[in-house]
C-alpha cells in the first residue's frame, strides 16, 4: 500500500481562490480593502524570496500589500517607530515582521509592540493567550495550515490521537491548542522524551516540527496514520546543490503511512495561503464583521 500524497500546492491554491472571493465581497459590501504591511530587515536571501512569495499572493487576492525594506543597521528604535505608524495605518490591516532580525534588535520587544488586532503572524502574546482560552484570535499560518491539510483527509478530527513533535511557541504549542480544540487527544512530543518511536507509533495524526533532517523514520509511524511533515531542511544532494527534505523521511513514509505531505509542496504553500487568510480575518475583525467563510 502506498500512502495517499497530500497536495498542498492545489490545496493552497484553492484556499487563496476562496480568499480573494471573500476579499472582494468585503470590498464590495462595505469598502474595505484588506492591507497587509510586511516589514523586511536586511537581506538574508531565504526571507527575501519568502517576502516576495507573500506580497505576489497578497496581490492576487485583490488585496493591498504595503512592503518595507529596511537595511540591515537600522536601529531598534526605528523599527519600533515603523510598526508604530504601522499599528495606527487603517489601511493596514496586517502587520507582518520576517524573522530572523539583524541581531542588534531585540525580536520579542518588536513582535510584542505590533497591534495584537494586526498581529498576522499570530505571535503577540494576547493572540496566544486567546487561542489557549478559545477566544477569537489571529493564530500561527503554520499551525493553521496543518490543521487544513488534516482535515482534507479526515473531515472530523474529533476523538483521533494526536502527537505533536516540537515545542515551539511559532508550530507546537499552538498547534496543539488547535488539536484540542478539534477534540484530539493530544501529546507534545519532543528532544526530552522518553521511547519517542513508541510515543509517535500510536499516533493516528503525527505532525513533525522538530527541525531535523528526515529524524521519523519509517517504523515510528503507525500504519494507516495521517503524517503532516512541517519541517524543512537543505541538505546536500547531487553536485554538490543541496535539496530540501523534510523531518520525516518522505520514502519510508509513503510504504506504512496512510496519507503523508511532501516536502516541498506540502505545509509551506499553506503557510502563505494562511498569511492572506489571517489579513482577511483582521480586516473583517476591524470592522466589527463576522468572520469570514472561506
Amino acid at each position: 500500500m502506498t500512502a495517499t500524497i497530500i497536495d498542498g500546492k492545489a490545496i493552497a491554491q484553492e484556499l487563496r481562490g476562496n480568499i480573494a472571493k471573500a476579499a472582494a465581497a468585503l470590498t464590495k459590501e462595505h469598502g474595505i480593502v484588506p492591507g497587509l504591511a510586511v516589514v523586511l530587515v536586511g537581506n538574508d536571501p531565504a526571507s527575501e524570496v519568502y517576502v516576495k512569495s507573500k506580497s505576489k499572493a497578497v496581490t492576487e487576492a485583490g488585496m493591498k500589500s504595503f512592503d518595507h525594506k529596511l537595511p540591515a543597521d537600522t536601529s531598534q528604535a526605528d523599527l519600533l517607530k515603523l510598526i508604530e505608524r504601522l499599528n495606527a495605518d487603517k489601511s493596514v490591516h496586517g502587520i507582518l515582521v520576517q524573522l530572523p532580525l539583524p541581531s542588534q534588535i531585540d525580536s520579542t520587544l518588536v513582535l510584542n509592540s505590533i497591534d495584537p488586532g494586526k498581529d498576522v503572524d499570530g505571535f503577540h502574546p494576547v493572540n496566544a493567550g486567546r487561542l489557549a482560552t478559545g477566544q477569537r484570535a489571529l493564530v500561527p499560518c503554520t499551525p493553521v495550515g496543518s490543521v487544513i491539510l488534516a482535515k482534507k483527509i479526515h473531515p472530523s478530527l474529533s476523538g483521533m490521537d494526536a502527537v505533536v513533535i516540537g515545542r515551539s511557541n511559532i508550530v507546537g504549542k499552538p498547534l496543539a491548542q488547535l488539536l484540542l480544540a478539534e477534540n484530539c487527544t493530544v501529546t507534545i512530543a519532543h528532544s526530552k522524551t522518553k521511547d519517542l518511536k513508541d510515543v509517535c507509533r500510536r499516533a493516528d495524526l503525527l505532525f513533525a516540527a522538530v527541525g531535523r533532517p528526515e529524524m521519523v523514520r519509517g517504523d515510528w509511524i503507525k500504519p494507516g496514520a495521517t503524517v503532516i511533515d512541517v519541517g524543512i531542511n537543505r541538505v546536500p544532494g547531487e553536485g554538490g546543490k543541496t535539496r530540501l527534505v523534510g523531518d520525516v523521511n518522505y520514502k519510508e513514509a509513503l510504504e506504512v503511512a496512510g496519507a503523508v505531505t511532501p516536502v516541498p509542496g506540502g505545509v509551506g504553500p499553506m503557510t502563505i495561503a494562511c498569511v492572506i487568510l489571517n489579513t482577511l480575518r483582521a480586516a473583517c475583525a476591524s470592522a466589527g464583521l463576522p468572520e469570514p467563510k472561506v
